[in-house]
């Protein structure tokens, strides 16, 4: 008894020791503890995700002035543009919405059983434009105050039965052409009135662009955000390695300021049962300079709680949706 008595003190000696010595593995950071930037008070801004929710808001000073939870519908909103007259279009993949400043529904469109919706655009006031993710997967013009589709034509897509990843994006240029995100295929291709395409650049794990006043394309997807020329050359180029301090799970869209500065989300899946760590919060948002220097983060998931980030607009900016033209459609 007294020898397996002083082996037992040996161990709990050894056990006790081990543990007090070795050091305990510490938990990676997601972004620095203090975050460059004003937070909530940085921008004037409309801001909107792909969450379980479907949630919006207008923060302004710091505060959140205006928002709206469209809690009667189903799916996740991939797009949404503010528009001038305070008006706001919504793609909510079931369907795509047009709704005034009073949270009155102006206009609506559900897709069909087995398609999705994920973007879209207002043509003035009259118009709207939005790709419908499907077999056969198509670009509509519908006239909202006469509900009349005045323009369709079909797309190309890789799979035409995985409606889901077909298609996140699209923006009209200032060609009154359409430039699509081909997300499924890893493409960007532009599109006339009638459906002709344009252009095709390979652009592997594409989700978002922007068509650039210098003519260049800003895309955003699969870990970095580049800035190509009409012909696919990369001119600028932000991979989320460059930035280690900050992790960054997912890149869907991006925007380019007047002021040459870079703005793109870092998107949270809540769709698999993933939920934030409140102790070690992501941010939502990162505003760069040209040469990759971080000057806003926005973490914004406690008082207020934004919720994942997919779409900012900053408010008052030129942004690339007012004053566009799909073909004679004004």
């Amino acid at each position: 008894m007294k020898f397996i008595s002083c082996i037992a003190t040996v161990i709990f000696f050894y056990t006790y020791t081990f543990s007090q010595t070795t050091p305990t593995t510490e938990k990676k950071l997601l972004a620095p503890e203090i975050l460059p930037g004003n937070g909530l008070a940085q921008h004037d801004f409309f801001y909107a995700g792909e969450a379980r929710s479907r949630k919006m808001y207008i923060v302004k000073k710091g505060k959140i002035v205006w928002s709206y939870d469209d809690s009667l519908s189903k799916g996740e909103i991939s797009d949404a543009v503010l528009m001038k007259n305070g008006n706001l279009f919504i793609a909510y993949q079931f369907g795509v919405s047009l709704i005034d400043k009073y949270k009155k529904v102006l206009w609506h469109y559900d897709v069909p059983k087995g398609h999705e919706v994920h973007t879209g655009q207002p043509i003035g006031k009259k118009h709207v434009v939005f790709i419908q993710n499907g077999d056969t997967a198509k670009v509509m013009v519908v006239n909202i105050e006469t509900g009349q589709t005045v323009k369709e034509f079909a797309i190309p897509v890789a799979n035409p039965s995985k409606v889901h990843g077909q298609f996140r994006h699209a923006r009209l240029t200032s060609k009154g052409t359409l430039m699509v995100a081909h997300m499924d295929m890893g493409k960007v291709c532009t599109y006339d009135f009638n459906g002709n395409q344009l252009t095709l650049l390979d652009v592997p794990g594409v989700w978002g662009v922007q068509p650039l006043d210098n003519g260049n394309i800003l895309t955003a997807g699969k870990g970095s955000v580049k800035e190509i020329t009409p012909k696919g050359d990369t001119v600028w180029n932000l991979k989320m390695t460059d930035m280690p301090e900050y992790s960054m799970t997912s890149l869907q869209t991006a925007i380019k300021r007047p002021n040459g500065n870079i703005v793109f989300n870092s998107w949270f899946n809540q769709w698999w049962g993933a939920k934030v760590d409140m102790t070690n919060l992501p941010v939502q948002v990162l505003e760069i300079t040209p040469d990759k220097k971080v000057v806003w983060a926005l973490r914004a998931w406690n008082a207020p709680n934004l919720g994942p980030a997919t779409i900012i607009q900053f408010l008052g900016e030129k942004n690339g949706t007012d004053k566009v033209h799909f073909g004679d459609i004004k």
